[in-house]
């Protein structure tokens, strides 16, 4: 997924939780069913101006409601049939930057958060097999900073990564 705001140019995070309105939504949803639609036919089906629409996506992108556009891309499609959770507790000396920065090489690890609790950060990461997992795990623990990971390896994915529903969330003008 072409990633549209890069950390360097991010807004600041009041920005972020701003709300969209009903017309914004529409267009989320609409370029989420059909990511190909020009502007154009997007203004035609959703009853406004062609600049109107244009002018909405282009603050949507500029304040980072927007991140991307596709095409997304299925890991099990490419080869890669496991998915599996990896929490990795680090050394806290250097920060998880220098670790999310090796990490970041790593091409099966999916993404990385830092999270709260017993562990420091917690990784998607893809293997071809279990044991491919190993390998990728291996890789995980030779990375500067990392102490130790535990993993756990996904069986299904009956709730897909989504936001629709939080668009979808948002009130005509004038409802409560």
């Amino acid at each position: 997924m072409h990633n549209l705001t890069s950390p360097a140019a991010r807004l600041p995070e009041f920005l972020y939780t701003m709300t969209i309105d009903h017309l914004d939504a529409r267009l989320i949803a609409l370029l989420a069913a059909e990511p190909r639609l020009g502007v154009l036919e997007c203004s035609r089906r959703l009853g406004v101006a062609r600049g109107t629409a244009q002018a909405r996506l282009d603050r949507m992108i500029a304040r980072g409601v927007i991140t991307g556009f596709g095409p997304d891309v299925s890991p099990e499609a490419l080869g890669y049939g496991v998915t599996a959770f990896v929490t990795l507790e680090i050394r806290q000396v250097a920060g998880h930057d220098p670790v999310s920065d090796g990490l970041a090489r790593i091409p099966e690890v999916l993404e990385a958060h830092t999270i709260t609790g017993g562990s420091d950060l917690i990784c998607r990461v893809v293997a071809r097999s279990n044991a491919d997992l190993q390998r990728v795990i291996d890789q995980i623990v030779d990375v500067r900073g990392v102490l130790r990971t535990s993993s756990v390896i996904a069986l299904d994915t009956p709730v897909p990564y989504r936001v629709l529903p939080l668009v979808a969330d948002v009130p005509r003008k004038g409802a409560s």
